[in-house]
C-alpha cells in the first residue's frame, strides 16, 4: 500500500494541481499489455529500469525520484490495473495478476534485463516477475514491503486484523485517483474494496520461496516502515544474493519524502 502518512497533497503539488494532473501530464503513451490498456512513461536514456508503484498510487508518487534515476537509466514507469491512468478490469486485483500484467508490459515494450525497483505493492510484483521470468530482470530493489504478516509492525497487524476502511487512507490518494483515472472518481470505492480484499490475505509468502530468486536484490526500508527491520533482514538472508539497507528516521513514504537519499542508495546498488 502506498502511504503518505498525514499528507494531504504530494510534494510540490497543491490540491488544485492534483485535480489538473491528468490534463497537464505529457510524454506518456498507452500499450496493450495482455489485454490491459496500460499507461506508461519513459524518462532518460540508458539501460532499462522499471519503477513499480505502491497500492492506490499513480506515477506522480514517483515524480521526485524518477528524474534522479533517469540521469543514469531509461526509466519506465507503468501504471497497473485500477491505478492512475490505467483503467480497472473485471475481477479481483491480486499480486499474481499484477505481476502477469507487468510481464505482459515488458514483453509488449520489448524490455528485458531491466532493473526492477518496486515500492510497497510494487515490491511484491517485482519479486513475482523475477520468479516467473528471470530473463526479464537484471537486479531487484524491494522498498518498504513485508512479504508476510510476520513482517508487519504490531500496530499495523492490529489495523489489518480490525479491518481496513477508506477513512484510514491519506486523502491525497482518493484525490489523485479522481484526477487521473479513466474510470472516474466514483470508481475509487470499487478499487479500494478490491485492494482491501487483497490486503486481508496477501502477501503471505514463505521466505523459503526466495531461494529461487537469482537476481541480486536490495531490500530497502525505513526504520519506521510498514516492514520491521528483523523481517527485512530475514528476507535478505533468504535471498541467494540479498543485501539490506535501512534508512534512519524514514517511514513507508521513503521514495517520496527522501528521493535524493533513495536514489543514492538505489544507484549505488545498481552500479555495484
Amino acid at each position: 500500500m502506498c502511504s503518505a502518512r498525514d499528507r494531504t497533497t504530494l510534494p510540490g503539488m497543491t490540491t488544485e494541481e492534483l485535480h489538473t494532473a491528468r490534463a497537464e501530464r505529457t510524454g506518456g503513451a498507452y500499450i496493450d499489455a495482455g489485454g490491459v490498456r496500460t499507461y506508461y512513461e519513459v524518462h532518460g536514456a540508458g539501460d532499462p529500469l522499471v519503477l513499480l508503484h505502491g497500492g492506490f498510487c499513480a506515477l506522480e508518487t514517483f515524480d521526485a525520484l524518477t528524474p534522479l534515476l533517469a540521469d543514469r537509466f531509461a526509466v519506465h514507469v507503468p501504471e497497473r490495473r485500477g491505478h492512475g491512468r490505467t483503467a480497472d478490469v473485471e475481477g479481483p486485483i491480486t499480486y499474481r495478476a499484477m505481476a502477469a500484467d507487468t510481464i505482459a508490459f515488458l514483453d509488449a515494450t520489448g524490455v528485458s534485463g531491466a532493473h526492477l525497483v518496486g515500492w510497497s505493492d510494487g515490491a511484491v510484483v517485482a519479486l513475482l516477475v523475477a520468479q516467473e521470468r528471470p530473463d526479464l530482470v537484471g537486479k531487484l530493489v524491494l522498498i518498504g514491503q513485508p512479504l508476510n504478516p510476520d513482517g508487519l509492525p504490531d500496530a499495523m497487524r492490529a489495523v489489518l486484523t480490525k479491518g481496513l476502511t477508506k477513512a484510514m487512507l491519506p486523502p491525497v490518494l482518493e484525490s489523485l485517483y479522481a484526477a487521473t483515472s479513466p474510470d472516474g472518481p466514483e470508481h475509487f470505492d470499487v478499487v479500494a474494496e478490491k485492494l482491501f480484499a487483497l490486503y486481508r490475505i496477501e502477501p503471505d509468502m514463505d521466505l523459503a520461496e526466495l531461494a529461487d530468486v537469482a537476481a541480486p536484490t536490495l531490500v530497502l526500508i525505513g526504520d519506521d516502515d510498514l516492514c520491521t527491520v528483523a523481517h527485512a533482514d530475514a528476507v535478505r538472508r533468504a535471498l541467494p544474493a540479498g543485501q539490506l539497507a535501512v534508512a534512519a528516521g524514514a517511514t513507508h513514504s521513503l521514495p517520496m519524502d527522501a528521493p535524493a537519499l533513495t536514489s543514492v542508495i538505489v544507484l549505488d546498488f545498481l552500479g555495484s
